[in-house]
């Protein structure tokens, strides 16, 4: 694409947002200022390269770590890292690897698995979880940066950026869950999903998918109904259809650093609902107990790309109540695509009620907000097995504070470590 395209594209699309947002130049160009150093992230040093899960994080602790592809039925590529045991184990490592309970950390969205070890064996999950005597796989969906290839697509294509989370739910969550079973000869796999990784896990078990390869699921921040979202961020971008018209102007690929997500973002944070002198806690909630050092890293090497039609379809969740699939926005696309007028319903209630499930929530959180998961634990928790169902909250936390808090080790993940001991 040429450049002038690229910029007409950009003034068509401030063109038709102007009038619905109460755009004010001002105040945009002051958060951009206020927001930005040199291209960097405010308070953090630019890197100068993106870390490597593996090299960087895992094994510059001493765990060994390995890369494993798995394809998808729909031909996506995607990079599965495993840590199989801790800091050498001598000779008996192999054998301890074959006693170890499989457990498969699921990211959110617009982040890759690198969230999962961004501080130190005392302060990440994926550590902690090696430490406590399990086999660790993390997960990479579609579109983040070390899973991009397709048997037949590139990145460039826009056929690439065809999807939403139906289908991370249906092929990216299946593909490296049946990987991991029987990699590990046939065990019951141990789930952890983060917001997004909550969904996907949870539109699955109510089409009953995926029960026989699950041992029992924690989620962290859960997402499913997002009509009650704290986020004006989110809301006010879903009011204004702002993921549609980009969508409709060309663009597939929406990476949270690029061209395109800096000028949207300036555009919703001229409206005066939205306060963006802290653009992530605009999105996802004032988080309580992250430090510098984790934030920056975070902010710098796990935000990736996703696609603009899985926005579109998380739009379409904030606007309506109810869980459903993507809608085609025209009923002849919907029928020729669910042979109905309206996209299908995940059922929640459906869920089995034998599932061992641990959810866990904070007070603070924006997009996970307490009505809407106060939503979804009635459905969940009514008819639940008592012995099978836990639910944990914590008051100060926000979104992020699940996966990069400081004092997460102790808050969140003992007692998750705890309930998979019991199940």
């Amino acid at each position: 694409m040429t450049l002038h395209n690229l910029m007409a594209r950009i003034f068509c699309l401030i063109s038709l947002l102007i009038l619905s947002l109460g755009f004010n130049p001002c105040t945009a160009f002051s958060w951009k200022n206020a927001s930005m150093v040199e291209g960097g992230i405010q308070g953090c040093r630019p890197s100068p390269h993106p870390f490597s899960l593996c090299k960087s994080e895992a094994e510059a602790f001493g765990y060994p770590c390995e890369d494993h592809k798995v394809t998808t039925e729909d031909g996506y590529i995607l990079s599965l890292k495993r840590i199989p045991h801790g800091p050498s184990d001598g000779d008996n490592s192999t054998d301890d690897e074959n006693t170890r309970p499989p457990v498969l950390l699921f990211h959110g969205l617009m982040v890759d698995g690198i969230s999962w070890l961004l501080g130190t064996p005392k302060q990440s999950l994926g550590f902690i979880l090696v430490n406590g005597g399990f086999d660790v796989w993390i997960a990479n969906t579609r579109g983040t940066n070390s899973s991009r290839n397709h048997t037949s697509l590139s990145p460039k294509n826009p056929a690439y950026w065809d999807w939403s989370w139906d289908e991370i739910a249906a092929y990216d969550l299946p593909a490296v869950l049946q990987f991991v079973y029987d990699y590990t000869g046939g065990q019951k796999v141990h789930y952890i999903g983060h917001s997004l990784g909550t969904l996907i896990i949870l539109a699955a078990f109510s089409e009953h998918k995926l029960l026989h390869l699950v041992r029992s699921a924690a989620l962290l921040c859960p997402i499913a109904y997002l009509d009650k979202t704290r986020s004006k961020l989110s809301r006010v971008a879903s009011q204004i259809f702002l993921a549609e018209t980009t969508h409709f102007l060309g663009w597939h690929e929406f990476n949270p650093f690029g061209l395109v997500a800096r000028e949207v973002l300036l555009l919703v944070c001229g409206n005066p609902q939205v306060d963006c002198r802290d653009v992530f806690s605009a999105l996802a909630g004032p988080d309580c107990c992250l430090n510098t050092t984790t934030t920056c890293a975070f902010l710098q090497h796990a935000i990736q790309s996703t696609s603009v039609r899985n926005l579109v379809h998380l739009s379409q969740m904030v606007r309506r109540k109810g869980i459903r699939r993507y809608d085609y926005g025209n009923v002849k696309a919907n029928m020729k695509h669910y042979n109905q007028t309206r996209p299908p319903l995940y059922n929640l209630s459906s869920i089995p009620t034998h599932v061992p499930m641990l959810l866990m929530h904070g007070g603070q959180d924006f997009l996970g907000d307490v009505p809407d998961t106060r939503h979804l634990l009635k459905t969940l928790v009514r008819n639940h097995e008592k012995d099978n169902i836990e639910v944990i909250y914590v008051p100060d936390y926000a979104h992020a504070d699940f996966v990069t808090g400081f004092n997460a080790p102790q808050l969140v993940y003992k007692p998750m470590v705890n309930f998979f001991q019991r199940h």
